[in-house]
């Protein structure tokens, strides 16, 4: 009777552990092999709740496939490792993976020189050295082939970086000197809520209390930052991803205002190829242009979005847009008639 209890609690045990990782499992070997007291193959099913068979498949994939320098000590009836300090990576990487991560490299240059690219740097160093040496990160044969050409980053001083995501962590207030661009510089005290990374600048958001209300700071239009020792309080009611769903670009308002464009049939492919806005609508017209809708709250990105199509885009609503690209335009106009072209 006591045999049979024990059999069906090894049952039960060997049940249970197919919900346990493999990868897992054999992070658990390594370290207790790595402790230096000579595991065996029964201890370790013992501990883990395996079979002695399980156990000795993992040391042999450890062995083969990890390439693990294990022997087996008849002196001490256990395993170790051959080489000192050897440890098994504490991730699981596939050859796929090897690419993605090779091309997060490439994408983490494009912040080379500002004040997180160190603190990024490390982090991916690490995730290198967690690797075993033959799936070392070494560049693909044809990594010639992969560039990422990165937008022009705004040049934001290490210490601003640093004191304003100290104020984002720990909730703290912050005085700061901010010049906007053709203003004077003001002071300002703000509680920075939300951190967004857009077309090579960094942009805090925060209510600020010289205007008292929700606003955006470029980092690099910032020339002094102060952590104020007064904690904040988001409030229930900021939503950044609410607020900021109407937006075009960086820059949001309150106010929503619906907005048609037509497109000359020479540039209709470029567009159809991207989602502009997660509220757009495309419409065809019979000669081939097309009609794009969509319901912004902010009108400056778009209304420079607009000009960059040059003659092959018009606003069609609303009007109000539509005057300010041709007064835009009749300035741009006016700066070529000077010279006489």
């Amino acid at each position: 009777m006591i045999g049979q209890i024990m059999n069906e609690q090894k049952d039960r045990n060997e049940a249970m552990s197919k919900y346990k990782p493999q990868h897992s499992r054999l992070l658990f070997i390594d370290r207790k092999i790595g402790e230096g007291r000579y595991p065996n193959c029964g201890t370790l099913a013992e501990e883990w709740e395996v079979s002695s068979k399980t156990i000795m498949r993992d040391l042999d994939y450890m062995r083969y496939q990890l390439e693990a320098p294990l022997e087996y000590s008849a002196k001490y009836r256990g395993y170790y490792y051959t080489e000192e300090n050897f440890k098994l990576p504490a991730i699981s990487i596939k050859e796929s993976d090897l690419f993605a991560i090779y091309l997060a490299e490439e994408l983490l240059l494009q912040y080379e020189g500002t004040p997180y690219f160190d603190s990024l740097h490390s982090v991916y160093k690490k995730i290198q050295d967690s690797l075993p040496e033959k799936t070392a990160l070494k560049s693909p044969g044809d990594n010639t082939r992969f560039t990422v050409f990165p937008p022009p980053s705004t040049t934001i001083h290490h210490d601003i970086w640093q004191t304003v995501f100290n104020g984002l962590r720990a909730l703290k207030k912050l005085k700061i000197e901010y010049q906007p661009p053709g203003q004077s510089p003001t002071t300002r005290e703000i509680d920075p809520y939300h951190a967004v990374r857009y077309d090579g600048d960094w942009y805090v958001i925060g209510h600020c209390h010289l205007r008292n209300e929700i606003r955006n700071f470029s980092l690099s239009r910032i020339s002094q930052a102060t952590l104020i020792e007064k904690t904040f309080t988001i409030p229930e009611t900021f939503n950044f991803h609410q607020i900021t769903r109407s937006r075009f670009g960086v820059h949001w308002g309150k106010a929503e205002e619906y907005v048609k464009i037509w497109f000359s049939p020479k540039v209709v492919p470029y567009i159809l190829e991207r989602k502009w806005h997660p509220s757009q609508h495309i419409s065809d017209n019979e000669d081939g242009s097309i009609a794009l809708s969509l319901t912004v709250n902010h009108m400056f990105e778009l209304k420079r979005w607009v000009l960059s199509w040059g003659k092959e885009a018009r606003v069609l609503e609303p009007e109000k847009l539509a005057l300010d690209i041709q007064s835009e335009i009749g300035g741009m106009s006016s700066l070529y008639e000077e010279n006489g072209w």
